[in-house]
């Protein structure tokens, strides 16, 4: 897999709390943003792949319709 590169432009107040949530983890804003991306894409086909796997199998909770 290759890389790319994105470029963004947002304003001072958004950098300004993007590098403290990094700087609390020791990561960079760079990687903090790539692995916030990288969790939410999880959840979201995580998500996505139990509702299949309900739509399948049928949901075992009575209270799922």
């Amino acid at each position: 897999m290759g890389t790319s590169v994105l470029s963004l432009r947002i304003d001072h107040e958004l950098l300004e709390r993007l590098r403290h949530h990094a700087a609390k983890r020791g990561m960079s804003v760079q990687d903090y943003v790539v692995r916030t991306l990288v969790r939410d894409d999880f959840d979201e086909r995580f998500q996505t792949a139990v509702e299949e796997t309900e739509k399948f199998y049928g949901s075992r909770d009575p209270l799922v319709k």
